[in-house]
């Protein structure tokens, strides 16, 4: 079956041609739409593309960072303001990928894979998304469990408070380093305040079928000196509210099991 190539200059115009066929889709990078295409997805009937300069701007300058979402891998890594998200954007594929990959495609890469989907929730992030409804902000957390629902809506940019760099932590672990799919990926923002932690966001992936907050962690760490006894807590709290399945990377099982672990070791600064 044929498909249709849709492209605009302006972003709006992209999301009303997105919004207007339930079998379009937009195609930022192509590392999952082509791949669906390739695989010989027969949904797919029209591809809507934009070429608008807002989505590629990154703008980390006053107190929140925005950054467009068909920024790719390769330019958050190019970015000395990002330097904390350089860890999450090189567990992104190989350079081939990360040359191509974008962050607003991201959002919507299937487990085990979403891997910077996974630090952006734990910033706080909050997805900027035009459709036939016009615009709207939503918190990341909450467009992710309804990102199933959100056809037909155009991911124009995430942003996110600016941090300290130091109070936030990624880790990911996959059986092939470093482009694996993700056994789990972790990552943390602790900004502390008198010595104590204010504000804990903990966010998992592969613990449920979208990356999701770690609740039970974030209430053990709340207000608490990070230290043994509150990261064993943590720890122990880190498989509450969690949903993992199994695949040909591990099994449910298995990652409940090794969740603390790798939490324990995040929150103590190990390699």
């Amino acid at each position: 079956m044929p498909v249709i190539v849709k492209s605009f200059t302006n972003a709006g115009e992209a999301a009303a041609a997105l919004s207007s066929e339930r079998e379009a889709r937009y195609l930022g990078g192509g590392t999952l739409v082509m791949r669906a295409l390739n695989e010989g997805d027969i949904s797919i009937s029209t591809i809507v593309r934009a070429t608008d300069a807002a989505m590629t701007r990154i703008d980390a300058t006053g107190s929140r960072v925005t950054i467009g979402a068909s920024v790719t891998f390769a330019r958050i890594l190019a970015e000395r303001d990002l330097a904390f998200l350089h860890a999450p954007a090189r567990s992104i594929g190989g350079p081939a990928v990360r040359n191509m990959g974008t962050v607003g495609g991201n959002l919507f890469a299937p487990i085990p894979y979403g891997d910077f989907t996974v630090a952006l929730l734990a910033l706080d992030a909050t997805v900027a998304i035009q459709g036939s409804f016009g615009g709207r902000d939503m918190p990341l957390d909450e467009f992710l469990q309804a990102r199933e629902r959100q056809g037909g809506a155009l991911v124009l940019s995430v942003s996110f408070p600016r941090i300290a760099g130091e109070s936030f932590r990624y880790r990911k672990v996959a059986r092939i380093q470093p482009k694996g799919g993700s056994v789990i990926t972790l990552a943390a923002h602790l900004p502390v305040s008198s010595g104590r932690i204010a504000g804990a966001r903990v966010a998992l992936g592969s613990m449920a079928p979208v990356p999701t907050r770690a609740r039970a962690v974030e209430r053990a760490l709340e207000g608490r000196a990070l230290d043994a006894a509150t990261i064993a807590a943590a720890a122990a709290a880190a498989t509450e509210g969690t949903s993992p399945g199994d695949n040909a990377l591990a099994s449910a099982w298995y990652r409940r099991e090794i969740v603390g672990v790798h939490l324990r070791r995040l929150l103590s600064g190990q390699e």
